[in-house]
């Protein structure tokens, strides 16, 4: 990462390619990871339901094990896709603030997103709202970071124009 320190970047080739195909597996995720959570819904009964189950449906409640399971990997995976979309975000030209914001935004959204399953299982259903607001803002907040990258990544430097 350290070409991204100067204009670099734009001049090397393979670096580009390097960062376009992990961008392009980003994109994959980011959209599986949104045709995944429409599986379960994006109503207040539908996450209730997923998480602490239903005896209509003969849904099983999800187990501590479960949860367990699924924030561990998430936990790891999540802070490696951030740490890399963040970090090249760094050396763009936007603002300080922008940057600081979408930094702040895009890690507290996931945090929330992972621990909210927990807080409707065990504690209370009424927190299926922050678990459908967090995973929104997350998703927007992984598409901007994408966008972000993408854009810089392709847009020609001063000396080029």
């Amino acid at each position: 990462m350290r070409f991204f320190i100067s204009s670099d970047i734009r001049k090397n080739d393979l670096l580009k390619l390097i960062i376009l195909f992990t961008v392009i597996f980003f994109v994959f995720l980011w959209l599986t990871n949104l045709l995944l959570y429409l599986k379960v819904g994006l109503s207040y009964e539908s996450v209730v339901e997923y998480y602490r189950g239903s005896e209509e449906t003969f849904r099983p409640p999800k187990s501590y094990l479960g949860l367990l399971e699924e924030a561990h990997f998430h936990f790891f995976s999540i802070a490696i896709i951030l740490v890399t979309l963040n970090h090249l975000i760094l050396f763009t030209n936007i603002k300080s603030v922008n940057k600081l914001l979408i930094i702040v935004i895009s890690y507290v959204s996931a945090f929330f997103d992972i621990i909210s399953g927990w807080l409707i299982r065990f504690l209370h259903p009424g927190f299926a709202y922050l678990k459908i607001s967090s995973f929104l803002i997350f998703q927007i907040s992984l598409l901007l970071l994408i966008a972000i990258v993408c854009k810089y990544l392709f847009e020609k430097t001063k000396k080029e124009s």
